[in-house]
């Protein structure tokens, strides 16, 4: 079995064995705590950018199939696994595991022991990292991962899409933002009689309102909402034209565009088993998440915050007091992830539906 290493930018180094595609890849290295939904993981667009290390120890288990996408490719520069299954048993599956890394390109590591990684980057937050298959010269490795750090790449612009498209529905009419948007978020609302247009993310506030919608969604999508100014302007534009729903990335160019800030957390959030409470009802939900960036409590004084994480105490959601304005960090959509948040979307669409009345 070929070798392969993961190298830290602060010198930290595993080792372990190759799988997927033989080659170098550098990306943040972040850890998420889901114990299923890899395949969803791995194409989940918010994760452009990023090297992920699976915290469960068992990955592959259950295969690869046609469904459980996220988007049309997988999206991670690498992935960081305890084992990999060689052997998957499940009903659905179509693709074994190594099959499926190999033929999508992806620089994998395994044998790792990935509880130990984990605990490293909570100790000292995320960092960057490199994943290698073809050397292990530490200091070759390292000057290729800075180079790389170095790079500046538009992270939302290489994972939204490029021309606007329509999903037909007999209900409200909808434009989504396109930030990176989970194919999940789109079934969501479709199952929900939703029409919708999904837009590039920087389309201009001309451009989302000449679709004549009822509401606009803002999606998620990967990397600092401080890189994509124009974004923020756009939605600043629409305040007040149609209700809005903010979710993860969205989320905090609401925030934004409300005047808020945000702030890099350590190791942020990602997993499908982070808890939330609702300010509003008392009740606490399980909800899926991945975002590096969170708003700081006191971001706009025309906003009401309704959720908090119950781990940190960070912003998990707010409603205007004014606008019909909703918007959550954690993922409503979840997939992966528990079904606790799924009123969001019919949330959302009561305020569309009084605005509209």
């Amino acid at each position: 079995m070929d070798k392969a290493v993961l190298l830290l930018e602060d010198g930290t180094f595993f080792a372990g064995s190759a799988f997927g595609r033989t080659g170098t890849s550098a990306g943040e290295v972040v850890f998420n705590t889901a114990m299923t939904g890899y395949q969803e993981t791995l194409t989940d667009p918010s994760y452009n950018g990023q090297i992920v290390a699976m915290t469960y120890p068992l990955i592959g288990n259950y295969g690869f199939n046609g469904d459980d996408v996220e988007s049309a490719r997988p999206r991670v520069e690498g992935f960081v696994v305890k084992e990999l299954c060689d052997g998957p048993s499940n009903w659905r599956s179509t693709t074994r595991p190594a099959d499926y890394f190999r033929n999508h390109g992806i620089v994998g590591i395994r044998g790792v022991d990935t509880r130990a990684l984990t605990q490293h980057l909570r100790s000292f937050g995320s960092m960057f990292g490199i994943i290698s298959s073809e050397r292990g010269d530490a200091d070759a490795l390292m000057r290729e991962m800075h180079a790389a750090k170095a790079r500046k790449r538009d992270l939302v612009a290489e994972v939204c899409t490029k021309e606007p498209r329509f999903v037909a529905g007999p209900g409200k009419r909808l434009a989504v933002l396109d930030f990176g948007v989970k194919e999940s978020i789109l079934r969501r609302l479709s199952a929900r009689g939703c029409a919708l247009s999904v837009l590039p993310a920087f389309s201009s506030p001309e451009e989302v309102l000449a679709c004549e919608p009822d509401g606009i969604v803002l999606s998620n999508g990967p990397g600092d909402p401080r890189d994509i100014p124009s974004c923020t302007a756009t939605v600043r534009a629409l305040l007040g034209t149609r209700p809005i729903l903010g979710i993860c990335l969205g989320h905090q160019i609401l925030g934004l565009a409300l005047g808020g800030e945000t702030y890099k957390l350590p190791f942020g959030h990602h997993g499908g088993n982070h808890p939330v409470k609702n300010l509003i009802t008392g009740r606490c939900a399980v909800t899926s998440q991945n975002h590096n960036y969170a708003l700081r409590p006191d971001f706009c004084g025309d906003a009401a915050i309704t959720h908090v994480n119950v781990n940190d105490g960070t912003v998990e959601g707010f409603r205007h007091t004014s606008l019909p304005i909703l918007s959550v960090q954690f993922h409503p959509e979840a997939a992966p992830g528990p079904q606790d948040s799924a009123s969001v979307f019919d949330d959302f669409l009561s305020l569309v539906e009084n605005a509209h009345a």
